[in-house]
């Protein structure tokens, strides 16, 4: 095992400069760092990142909890939306820890603890019950903390949202340009404050253009493919003319029911759906669909983190992007 000293006696230099070169306590000359780094790369030594953290308090590490399921392609959304994380953090020498709360509470409230048990530097976090729970017996107020994707209720951080009810309400009036007055509405389980914007979304598009709100033609269940493709039979059977699916494997699930009934698209049932993934470019025709901004999420999020990692103390933000209405060829 190679040690500071080893270190030292190869750079001809005291293990004092070593420590102050690794853990940059001190200024020391240039060309004495340049000693240090080529003793530690020819001894392939690897400073003890634990040890610095707890003399620094500082880990250089991010966490990232976000609601995983394993049916659900909305988890390619949270993959994009690390992947925007992560090209932030490498730019500014931070490492990225992920954990799934897989849409229950209590794994979410176990996962908290065990970052609070961790060195972290702050925690960015997709809630699960974002209205219901205020977090406050959670968090340790060791590190800040960014809310995405889901409006919490607390007032204990940032908060990075996209602008769901606008997504909604510019699908919907999509569809009523076209001519359309009977659109059914797909959702996953309401309750959830994404879902819920964009059923407000859904309903304000309606009311002002004139058009009545129909109960039978809003259907809510388990964000499933299977559920999809149920509820888009139901929606057909009750005379829709149009389809505004507010989840993407749900969406799945619809048009494989109108496929398999050879109901065409658009001339039979115009179709938009929510998230812009690869499936739904190929599909006859291309899907329309809402695009959330997933990656610049990821990056918007943890740059509002690293402000306050590094002193910011204004007040609690609430920042919120704009998806897109991406028009093919489905309504």
């Amino acid at each position: 095992m190679v040690s500071i000293k080893d270190v030292a006696s190869k750079a001809k230099v005291s293990t004092a400069t070593v420590s102050h070169v690794i853990n940059e306590t001190r200024y020391v000359a240039e060309a004495t760092k340049q000693k240090v780094y080529s003793a530690m790369k020819d001894l392939n030594y690897q400073p003890n990142r634990i040890a610095r953290s707890l003399r620094s308090q500082k880990s250089s590490t991010i966490g990232l909890l976000v609601p995983l399921v394993a049916e659900d392609t909305s988890n390619f959304f949270f993959m994009s939306v690390a992947n925007g994380i992560e090209q932030v953090l490498k730019e500014n020498g931070y490492n990225l820890i992920l954990s799934n709360s897989n849409e229950q509470a209590e794994t979410e409230r176990d996962q908290i603890r065990v970052f609070n048990t961790q060195l972290i530097d702050g925690l960015v976090i997709a809630p699960v019950n974002g209205r219901e729970y205020d977090y406050k017996e959670e968090f340790s107020g060791n590190y800040p903390v960014v809310f995405i994707d889901r409006h919490p209720s607390t007032g204990e951080g940032d908060r990075v949202l996209v602008n769901n009810r606008r997504g909604a309400y510019e699908a919907v009036t999509a569809l009523i340009e076209k001519g359309h007055e009977r659109i059914g509405f797909v959702t996953g389980s309401l309750g959830i404050t994404t879902s819920d914007e964009r059923l407000e979304g859904y309903k304000e598009a309606l009311r002002e253009r004139g058009l009545t709100i129909e109960e039978g033609y809003m259907q809510e269940g388990p964000a499933t493919f299977k559920e999809g493709y149920s509820l888009a039979g139901k929606l057909h059977r009750a005379g829709v003319t149009a389809l505004f699916i507010a989840n993407n494997v749900m969406t799945m699930g619809a048009v494989s029911y109108l496929q398999e009934q050879n109901i065409a698209i658009p001339d039979d049932m115009a179709v938009i759906g929510y998230d812009d993934y690869d499936w739904m470019k190929v599909t006859s025709p291309p899907l329309s669909v809402v695009r959330q901004p997933a990656f610049e999420l990821g990056k918007t999020a943890v740059e509002q983190l690293l402000k306050r990692i590094d002193g910011y103390k204004g007040e609690h933000q609430e920042i919120i992007l704009d998806s897109e209405l991406v028009q093919r060829g489905s309504y």
